[in-house]
């Protein structure tokens, strides 16, 4: 049987670097909640943290490193759900399961996360084709290796459903469908397609 996909911990920091960036962090979120993204910027998060510019600019590099740092945070929050949180979405259910719970819960996730995720693209380093999400395909393909799908090849199978998952939600990240309550409709929408699609890919 396949291994459980390991993510690794996250590195190791100085004890006033880790108490810097969590400070920094907990504060961009207050700034984002009360203001926007729009409104948060490298000089602003310094003054309102009582942190040196440097310090700031040290710990981010960009303003886009601000919400990379943010989305980061977040994934390995949704990465520890996904490996020791209650099945379906954690261990413990089928594979099939597990597989259609991951789709549902990394849509929810990623719209949720959009207003960061915009902001967290550096337009000097633009996403290159084929950047995939940290995650999604290592679970996805030890998933796929777990419902026994023949000759299928799982590796390309992987790839594809990624894709899939993940790609249309980029198209959705700067689009008004997603302001108000329509983000919850995109969401279902999604998610109801997701699980169709792993329904028939594991069907006999």
């Amino acid at each position: 049987m396949s291994q459980p996909v390991d993510w690794g911990p996250p590195p190791a920091e100085r004890a006033d670097a880790a108490r810097n960036r969590r400070l920094l962090l907990a504060t961009a979120r207050e700034m984002l909640a009360a203001h926007g993204a729009d409104k948060l910027t490298m000089d602003g998060l310094a003054e309102r943290a009582g942190l040196g510019k440097g310090t700031v600019f040290r710990r981010f590099g960009t303003r886009a490193g601000i919400f990379q740092a943010l989305l980061d945070d977040d994934e390995r929050a949704f990465q520890q759900q996904v490996l020791s949180g209650p099945p379906p979405l954690g261990p413990g259910a089928p594979p099939l399961d597990r597989l259609t719970a991951y789709g549902r819960a990394r849509i929810g996730f990623l719209i949720s996360n959009r207003e960061i995720a915009r902001a967290a693209i550096d337009g000097r380093d633009p996403v290159r084709p084929g950047t995939e999400g940290p995650m999604s395909r290592g679970h996805i393909r030890l998933l796929l290796g777990q419902l026994r799908l023949g000759a299928a090849d799982l590796d390309v199978l992987a790839t594809q459903l990624t894709a899939a998952l993940d790609g249309p939600l980029l198209l959705y990240l700067s689009s008004d469908a997603l302001a108000g309550d329509a983000a919850d409709n995109v969401a279902g929408r999604l998610a109801r397609g997701w699980e169709d699609l792993i329904r028939r890919v594991a069907r006999p």
